[in-house]
């Protein structure tokens, strides 16, 4: 599987041009305003926060991670989002499957403070769906990022793993190191091992805030 990343300013990034295919990790720096990025910390400090240990599922699934929060995010907000985030490489690569019958996509509010962390897994969510479910296929995942600052001592990086070889338990090495930067956004294809690092102690009461989710299809 093809790790090649594209790091762009998003005042650069020509998304008529980009493919997924070529470059299945896509970095955009500096895409949302000043304006646009106080908006969304207003937002999250508006909403209702779940913390894993009240998600017994996903907590099962992900153990040892500390107690990161999860709030959903919908209504007016979900629209915006979409109408920033859709661009034209997005429909390319969503719309390149064959058979579609229906298109979906799911996006929440993150937060992470010190101690928080996601192990590495593949967006496929076999580790806590419903057995037997039918589910929509994630195609592409997203992550973007709201905190006010964020330190390199902090932890928190989204890591990317090349994997070799097949099974349930194929050999994986780290491909890229992503810091959370303020104001990025993170698109890349899935299936794909990834996770979070640990927010480390350093952080202080800093918080890594986040919306992330996916572009699927139904077939």
């Amino acid at each position: 599987m093809q790790n090649h990343m594209h790091r762009i300013r998003f005042s650069d990034f020509d998304a008529r041009k980009f493919s997924f295919r070529r470059h299945p990790i896509l970095v955009l720096d500096q895409f949302w305003s000043p304006r646009e990025l106080d908006h969304w910390r207003q937002a999250m400090e508006r909403q209702t926060w779940t913390p894993l240990s009240a998600m017994p599922d996903v907590a099962r699934a992900f153990p040892n991670c500390g107690n990161w929060e999860k709030a959903k995010l919908d209504g007016a907000e979900a629209a915006l989002l979409m109408q920033r985030v859709s661009l034209p490489c997005v429909a390319e690569y969503v719309e390149s499957f064959p058979g579609i019958t229906g298109r979906h996509v799911s996006f929440n509010y993150y937060s992470y403070a010190a101690g928080d962390c996601l192990p590495t897994h593949d967006d496929t969510d076999d580790a806590y769906a419903v057995p037997g479910a039918v589910r929509p296929a994630r195609r592409l995942a997203l992550v973007t990022y709201f905190h006010p600052e964020w330190e390199p001592d902090w932890g928190g990086e989204l890591l990317i793993y090349e994997q070799q070889g097949t099974g349930s338990k194929p050999k994986l090495s780290l491909a890229h190191s992503i810091q959370p930067e303020p104001g990025s956004l993170v698109i890349f294809s899935v299936p794909r091992f990834h996770r979070v690092a640990r927010v480390d102690q350093l952080a202080g009461a800093n918080k890594r805030l986040s919306i992330a989710g996916w572009f699927m299809t139904e077939h």
